[in-house]
């Protein structure tokens, strides 16, 4: 007996060690779970159709604006125009040289992402997000094709038949309708959209255009259709970022589990001697949400503070006659100060969010002005390498340099060229042969980048280390304004007033 009870022991103890390592060498890759998003109705639902509409009609009709800039020029209104490097934006056009704006506008952006999040939470993942704004379209289209929530899960669990096949065939097709649009939309703003489609449809477009639309269809298709709450979950690096922004006194989508727990549903809930909370664990708020969080859980990476959970509980506590607001937009904070049976009030000023706002107050003020002060016209000067200069017969010294003056006005403009730190400089333009003279003009077209070749010659007192430095000062003849380059001017060491070394190069 106690050999049996012996070996009966160990065989248990068998069995739970090998039951601990086949759960230790099973994967650790586990199958997505398909979230059936319920329709709900409410303020939330209202907010972001209030969003959703104006920020797609924006998306797909601001290329189709026309804005008249003037003779030979582009009237699209918003055009990245790759051809000519320009950007155009309204009355405003941005050249490359001007590209630290866009890096300025993206850093303030980034510090007004920080400020907002900081406030409200997510409300930019919830509302005004892409993937959220088309995963909305998208979720929408299905709905109205295959229906809510428990008959989309009812086609699924069942086999499939032809009234299923055919409406899923209609809705993929709806999707890729829809996800083709916004590929095409996307290259309107980098070419004019009215010729864009006429070569499109004529198939005289050029191959990156066929390509990009493509690939913008794919992944407008792939994200916003079937990746859904991963993108949010996993792709997207901000529900990560967002840790460092909120603190407990952040506005965020919150559940009073001071006053929904303890959960009970059925009768029981109202029977004589019971504690319960309001909360009925109908789980309304998990079948609303579109990343499939339980907002009763706390605040949780996944969730995006759309605020449609609110919408769903509301519902449900206005049939119960039940106070709304248990799940409510709220800090935590006070949402402790309640279970405390204290009032709290709202700190929207703290030094967070003072330090974010005084960013970005200060940069953009830093950015209005340098857009309204920024130059209408650059000089780029580049010396010649080889070779890096000549003697002249007469012992005078001379430098070639290529010159780049860009006009950003829409008219043509003419400039004076001096050079100021080396005396007695004559210039010349190579191609033109005309005489050497001190002050060169130059004439440049509308919006257009002029190159010259440019020769510069005279006789320095002196060059102790082989190089003189100079500045080429450009002047508008109309406005006065001035640009100044600073560059060299070169000669052999030792060279002083005429006096050449010997071997020199002439």
């Amino acid at each position: 007996m106690r050999e049996r009870q012996t070996v009966s022991r160990i065989s248990k103890k068998d069995r739970q060690a090998a039951a601990e390592t086949k759960a230790t060498s099973q994967s650790l890759y586990a199958n997505r779970v398909r979230i059936y998003p319920k329709a709900v109705y409410g303020p939330g639902r209202i907010v972001k159709w209030a969003i959703m509409i104006p920020c797609l009609m924006l998306y797909y009709v601001l290329p189709w604006i026309r804005w008249y800039r003037g003779p030979g020029q582009p009237d699209q209104a918003v055009l990245l125009d790759v051809s000519t490097q320009r950007f155009y934006f309204f009355d405003m056009e941005l050249w490359p040289q001007d590209i630290w704006l866009l890096a300025g506008l993206l850093i303030m952006g980034a510090v007004t992402l920080f400020l907002v999040t900081s406030v409200v939470g997510r409300v930019w993942c919830g509302y005004a997000c892409p993937q959220t704004v088309w995963t909305d379209l998208f979720m929408w289209i299905e709905r109205a094709i295959e229906g809510d929530r428990a008959e989309r899960m009812a086609r699924d669990a069942a086999p499939l038949t032809a009234d299923t096949a055919w409406k899923k065939f209609l809705k993929h097709w709806a999707w890729i309708g829809v996800a083709f649009w916004t590929g095409g939309a996307a290259m309107m703003y980098f070419t004019d959209a009215p010729t864009m489609v006429v070569d499109f449809w004529t198939l005289q477009a050029p191959t990156p255009v066929y390509f990009f639309t493509g690939l913008f269809t794919a992944t407008t298709y792939v994200l916003a259709g079937w990746a859904r709450e991963q993108v949010c979950t996993f792709m997207c690096p901000w529900p990560r970022f967002q840790a460092a922004m909120l603190d407990d006194q952040s506005f965020t989508v919150t559940y009073q589990a001071w006053r929904g727990e303890p959960r009970m549903r059925g009768s029981k809930k109202y029977a004589p001697g019971t504690n319960a909370g309001d909360c009925v664990d109908c789980g309304l708020c998990v079948q609303s949400c579109p990343t499939g969080v339980d907002i009763r859980d706390g605040i949780q990476l996944e969730c995006i503070n759309c605020g449609l959970c609110m919408d769903a509980c509301n519902t449900v506590m206005k049939r119960l006659k039940r106070p709304k607001g248990l799940i409510t937009w709220d800090t935590l904070s006070r949402q402790a100060a309640k279970a405390a049976g204290r009032q709290e009030p709202i700190h929207f000023f703290r030094p967070r969010t003072l330090i974010y706002a005084g960013v970005l107050v200060v940069g953009a003020l830093v950015l209005t002005v340098a857009l309204t002060t920024r130059s209408t016209f650059t000089l780029s000067v580049q010396r010649d390498r080889a070779p890096i200069f000549v003697t002249l017969q007469d012992g005078s010294l001379r430098n070639g340099y290529t010159l780049k003056v860009a006009n950003k006005l829409t008219q043509n403009r003419a400039f004076d060229m001096t050079i100021k730190g080396l005396p007695g400089a004559l210039m010349t333009v190579a191609e033109t042969g005309g005489a050497p003279e001190p002050v060169l003009r130059i004439l440049t077209s509308a919006d257009q980048v002029e190159t010259l070749r440019l020769l510069v010659t005279a006789r320095p007192e002196k060059v102790e280390d082989g190089s003189i430095p100079v500045d080429f000062v450009l002047r508008d003849t109309a406005t006065g304004t001035e640009t100044v380059y600073h560059s060299t001017f070169m000669g052999p060491v030792g060279y002083s007033g005429g006096t050449r070394p010997a071997g020199a190069k002439q």
